[in-house]
């Protein structure tokens, strides 16, 4: 395989042929009865299942007070109802791509889209907060199937160059229009129960599950040995750990209890390591860690999350408790973020020739730094409108980002290993996320003064963009 790492730009990297002793990789094999790959009914199925998957994702945000008071779940516990769904993305998403990889990505999808309408529906009938945490999870393990295959499939159907750069921005421009669509749906169906909102995202799923079959076409590319379930245990109690120790940070950041968790998690990561290194076929490739521009995808995905998804994850619910918005209310406004994403991330593949998608992410941080310090004082003040540029800015920002991860995610590793790319890229993101969401509502409700705690809140937010930016800019590929 050749060691060369692709270039910052969004045009396709060039690779040196592998030498004659050098046995030849099995090439990618079509599904079905062999057909050519559909390009634009794979990229209209796949941008489905991760709107959908997304718009399930969110939905929370904005019936979290509905959702905690019919389930009976404390205030600390609410960042489980939150999290159950970062955290099995987090856990699975790896597993998933290694999966698909081996052994197909239209079949891992098809199960995931499938899994997800199920998950989804149970989620919905849970009387108790453990039982919807539990459907969450599930949600979370069955939209790891789609996520991590969706860019390989696109990979397969679109080749580099301006389609793939055009793909890749559809692709997270769903990402965006999922994230802005789940609350007002979730928010619009509330008013007569919040179950109602994951009954109809259910269905969603299980219409794509029913399309997807025709729509896309197989490929895989087997490297051999067992599928590394043990790498993906490991992460996923890892990631698990460091969610509960940031939730119980709430009540002390200096209990035993919290530091336990924190070993714990600090120890599952190094036992992570250690497995990756002995797997024959691992689910994460620990040699594009020696890659700066995955190392630059990688942070630029886990601070996405870690600052900008927790935050406007939990936002909503400050709202309604802060300045007295309706679920509805709050989830217009989080579309006004979202929507504002959602465009950008559509218009940002017109930057491909002349902004590197590293700088693209700097980019995007340094407006959400921006846009959140202009929010200060807002909740306080009990004024929303106060709101309304910075949501508008960081929607820009976070476009940016959304149209940027999955391009840099696919071209910073060999075309062979895309699945694992975005798996990885992914798994980062949730799991920035699930830990991100617990310290926001650790750092808000901390002073018991909810106000106060938003603002709190969103300089913890801006402080983790300006670590990201940095951290992205000094990534870059070393020359000669």
């Amino acid at each position: 395989m050749p060691r060369s790492t692709p270039g910052e730009s969004t045009a396709p990297a060039q690779t040196t042929a592998p030498p004659r002793s050098t046995p030849p990789r099995p090439a990618p094999l079509q599904g079905g009865a062999d057909h050519a790959p559909r390009p634009t009914a794979t990229l209209a199925v796949t941008s489905a299942a991760t709107a959908v998957a997304l718009m399930t994702y969110t939905a929370p945000a904005v019936i979290l007070p509905d959702t905690a008071a019919s389930l009976g779940t404390s205030l600390t516990a609410q960042a489980w109802l939150l999290n159950g769904t970062p955290l099995g993305l987090a856990a699975f998403l790896l597993a998933a791509g290694s999966i698909a990889d081996d052994h197909g990505r239209r079949r891992v999808f098809l199960w995931g889209t499938a899994g997800l309408g199920v998950a989804t529906a149970l989620g919905a009938l849970a009387q108790t907060t453990l039982l919807f945490t539990l459907a969450r999870v599930a949600q979370g393990a069955a939209s790891a199937a789609i996520l991590a295959t969706s860019l390989g499939l696109l990979v397969h159907a679109f080749p580099a160059g301006h389609g793939r750069v055009r793909a890749t921005g559809i692709w997270g421009a769903c990402v965006s229009g999922g994230i802005a669509v789940g609350p007002l749906v979730a928010g619009g169906l509330a008013a007569a129960d919040w179950r109602w909102a994951y009954a109809v995202l259910g269905a969603a799923s299980l219409i794509v599950a029913a399309f997807a079959p025709r729509a896309l076409t197989e490929s895989r590319t087997p490297r051999g040995g067992r599928t590394d379930l043990a790498g993906a245990l490991t992460l996923g109690l890892a990631a698990t750990a460091l969610v509960a120790a940031l939730t119980l940070g709430r009540d002390g950041w200096l209990r035993a209890p919290v530091g336990a968790l924190l070993l714990a998690a600090v120890l599952l990561t190094g036992l992570f390591v250690a497995v990756e290194r002995r797997a024959a076929a691992p689910v994460l490739d620990l040699g594009l860690l020696r890659r700066p521009l995955f190392l630059a995808s990688s942070a630029g995905a886990l601070f996405t999350g870690f600052s900008v998804i927790a935050l406007f994850s939990y936002l909503p619910a400050l709202l309604q408790h802060t300045i007295g918005m309706s679920a509805m209310g709050a989830a217009w406004l989080i579309f006004l973020w979202s929507g504002a994403s959602f465009a950008v991330a559509l218009q940002a593949r017109r930057l491909g020739g002349r902004i590197s998608a590293r700088h693209q992410l700097a980019l995007g941080f340094g407006l959400h730094v921006a846009a959140v310090l202009m929010m200060l004082g807002a909740a306080s003040s009990g004024s929303w409108p106060r709101l309304l540029p910075g949501l508008l800015i960081s929607g820009a920002g976070s476009g940016l980002l959304n149209a940027a991860l999955p391009l840099l995610a696919v071209e910073s590793v060999p075309a062979d290993r895309a699945a694992m790319g975005s798996g990885a890229n992914n798994t980062a993101r949730y799991i920035g996320s699930a830990a991100g969401v617990a310290l926001m509502i650790a750092v808000s409700t901390a002073s018991g003064d909810l106000a106060h705690g938003a603002d709190v809140a969103m300089l913890v937010s801006a402080g983790l963009g300006v670590l990201a930016a940095a951290g992205v800019l000094l990534l870059r590929e070393r020359r000669g």
